[in-house]
C-alpha cells in the first residue's frame, strides 16, 4: 500500500481569518482518519477540499467555478489558505462514523466485524486409546470389536491398535485371579463389618424375646446355700465304698492276672 504523505504547504499566506476549528464543524463534513488524506467541506463553497501541511494546517488553494476550462473566469474562493486546527479526540470521532456507517448500510450488506467458523468435529480416539476402568469383559468385547472390524488384523497378525488390544486382554486374564480374590476379600469384609453394625440389635431383640420378666424372676429365685450343702444340680451324697466288696475284689484278681499274662512275653523276649 503506498504511503499517503500530507500535501506540502507552498505559502504562508492566509486569508486572514481565524482558525477554523474542527469542533465546530459538524462531524460529516471532514474527514481526519490516520490511514487516509485528510479533507474538509469548504465553509464558503461547499467544496471538499484537500487539507495541507503537516503541523500548519490549511484548506486548499482553489477556485469558485469549476467551468474555467468552458472559458469561465478563474475566482479564488474566500475560503482558500484557511487555518485549520484539528481539537477533537480523532478516535472518538472515527468510531462514531464507523457506526454512522455500518448502521446506514443496508441490512444484506452487513456483516461482523469478525467470522466465527463452528470447528469441525474431530475424529473418534481409537478404543486403544481409551483410558477407562479395564476389565476381562470390555477388554474381549474392545478385542472382538476391532478384530471383526479391521482389515489388517487376519489370523495371528494384528495392526498396532490389534496388538495393543490383545496385551491388554491378555493382562485382563492374568489378572483375573487376583481380582476375584479381591472382590471375594471385599465381600467377605462388607458381611463381617455389617455382622458387627447388626450385632447390637440382634442382642436387643434376644433380650427382649428371651429376657424380661422371666430372667428377673430366676435371678430373684436364688437363695443361700448353708455351709457344706451340695447344689441340687448335683443330685444327692453318692457312695465312696463299692456296693458288693467280694464282687468287687474278683474282678480286680482277674484283671491283675490278665495284665501279667500280656506283660509276661513282652519280658521273655
Amino acid at each position: 500500500m503506498p504511503r499517503i504523505r500530507p500535501g506540502r504547504v507552498r505559502t504562508k499566506n492566509t486569508n486572514r481569518r481565524e482558525a477554523l476549528k474542527l469542533s465546530s464543524m459538524a462531524p460529516e463534513d471532514y474527514n481526519v482518519r490516520p490511514d487516509e488524506a485528510r479533507s474538509i467541506a469548504c465553509p464558503d463553497c461547499r467544496t471538499w477540499r484537500r487539507i495541507m501541511g503537516d503541523k500548519v494546517l490549511k484548506i486548499r488553494e482553489h477556485c469558485i467555478s469549476d467551468k474555467i476550462a468552458d472559458g469561465e473566469k478563474h475566482t479564488v474562493c474566500p475560503g482558500s489558505d484557511q487555518l485549520v486546527v484539528i481539537d477533537i479526540d480523532v478516535r472518538r470521532w472515527q468510531a462514531r462514523q464507523n457506526r454512522l456507517l455500518r448502521d446506514a448500510m443496508p441490512q444484506d450488506n452487513r456483516r461482523a466485524a469478525q467470522q466465527f467458523y463452528k470447528p469441525l468435529p474431530s475424529s473418534a480416539v481409537p478404543a486403544s486409546r481409551i483410558k477407562a476402568e479395564i476389565t476381562l469383559e470390555t477388554a474381549r468385547q474392545s478385542y472382538l470389536a476391532h478384530r471383526e472390524g479391521c482389515t489388517r488384523c487376519v489370523g495371528g497378525q494384528h495392526c498396532t491398535d490389534g496388538g495393543i488390544l490383545a496385551r491388554r486382554y491378555v493382562l485382563a486374564l492374568n489378572q483375573e485371579p487376583a481380582r476375584r480374590e479381591a472382590r471375594a476379600e471385599q465381600e467377605r469384609q462388607a458381611r463381617r463389618t455389617e455382622r458387627k453394625q447388626s450385632a447390637p440389635a440382634v442382642r436387643k431383640a434376644q433380650w427382649a424375646q428371651y429376657g424380661g420378666k422371666a430372667v428377673e424372676a430366676a435371678n430373684n429365685r436364688c437363695a443361700e446355700r448353708a455351709p457344706g450343702s451340695l447344689s441340687e444340680f448335683r443330685g444327692p451324697q453318692l457312695p465312696l465304698a463299692p456296693h458288693n466288696v467280694e464282687a468287687h475284689d474278683r474282678r480286680q484278681a482277674d484283671l491283675g492276672k490278665q495284665y501279667a499274662a500280656r506283660k509276661a512275653p513282652a519280658m521273655t523276649a
